[in-house]
């Protein structure tokens, strides 16, 4: 009891560090990455100050930069110069993403840096959705899309990918993966799958990023209800039980409460990822005076780590890593 028990003895100076319960490192940094086949030069996307789309040209000398920041992985995001209805572009040996990660291999050491590639189609349909439509009802077919999925994360492990991420939220994703891959004589590729993915609104400046607005209704058939915490669960169990390496949580931040249960009740590795809408407000506020931009990046990410999450997949990667250097 006080006076005896002073708990501001422990708030200052060296002896803060030595009772600091969370830390935070490179290593537990993914460093997303846009990789575009339609510009020359890089290009800083509007809404998301600080973030460019590359030309697969420049895409080696970006992971290089990030790799001697001390970051050990990225994930790969392509947008290509052609849309169809299926997404066709996705799966092609010689598509954006697949060249991106050749160029990444041929420049660097395969021991710089873990590619981790994102696998959906959205950047990819005409449409913007996820999966195969049918126009008639606007339904989002879930298992016709689960094979274009599969080919998908065959193409960009033939290229040289150490990881792939299924984000599509659609039922048996992961089976239908870890099936092609190990098909293919891929069974040492690991998968993280966003499995508890929610419909948020806080995805917007990745749309402008990625090109990868829907042209009709909205992504709430396969995305999970905000209001939802047994839910995720439930969806992560399944993913698991289909054979997912690393489960991640998205958004970050409005879902700290869902990072938390998820490493707590299911102990898998666990990532969050820190999304385009949360890295916006900062830079929008901090350009603003309003907020300081570097301790905000600190606590929002230390809250991350805080909830459970090992690895944060965030658009603050390099900013942390210079922070902690």
């Amino acid at each position: 009891m006080f006076p005896y028990v002073r708990m501001r003895r422990l708030r200052h100076g060296k002896i803060q560090n030595l009772v600091r319960e969370t830390a935070i490192t490179a290593d537990d940094l993914i460093c997303p990455v846009f990789v575009d086949e339609n510009i020359d030069t890089p290009l800083e996307v509007p809404s998301m100050p600080g973030v460019y789309k590359l030309p697969v040209e420049y895409t080696a000398d970006e992971v290089k930069e990030i790799s001697d920041l001390g970051i050990p992985s990225i994930m790969v995001f392509g947008v290509p110069s052609n849309k169809d209805e299926s997404g066709s572009s996705a799966w092609g040996d010689n598509e954006v993403v697949q060249r991106a990660v050749r160029e990444i291999r041929n420049e660097l050491s395969s021991s710089d840096i873990a590619i981790i590639t994102d696998v959906c189609l959205c950047e990819y349909t005409a449409h913007g959705h996820c999966g195969v439509v049918d126009y008639g009802s606007e339904e989002i077919l879930n298992d016709p899309t689960l094979p274009l999925l599969g080919k998908t994360a065959v193409s960009h492990a033939k290229a040289g990918a150490d990881m792939v991420a299924p984000s599509g939220m659609m039922d048996g994703m992961v089976e239908a993966i870890r099936t092609e891959l190990d098909n293919n004589n891929f069974v040492n590729i690991p998968i993280m799958s966003y499995a508890a993915k929610y419909f948020s609104a806080f995805y917007g400046p990745f749309r402008d990023a990625a090109e990868s607005g829907y042209s009709f209704g909205d992504r709430s058939s396969y995305q999970m209800d905000p209001a939802n915490s047994n839910e995720a669960i439930r969806e992560v169990e399944l993913d698991i039980e289909e054979g997912a390496d690393i489960v991640m949580v998205k958004p970050a931040l409005p879902y700290l409460d869902i990072v938390y249960r998820v490493k707590d009740e299911l102990e898998m590795p666990t990532a969050a990822y820190n999304v385009s809408g949360e890295y916006a407000m900062v830079k929008a506020a901090a350009q603003n005076g309003w907020l300081d931009e570097n301790k905000i990046i600190s606590e929002s990410i230390t809250s991350i780590k805080r909830a459970g999450a090992d690895m944060v997949l965030t658009y603050f990667a390099k900013d942390m890593a210079r922070l902690l250097k």
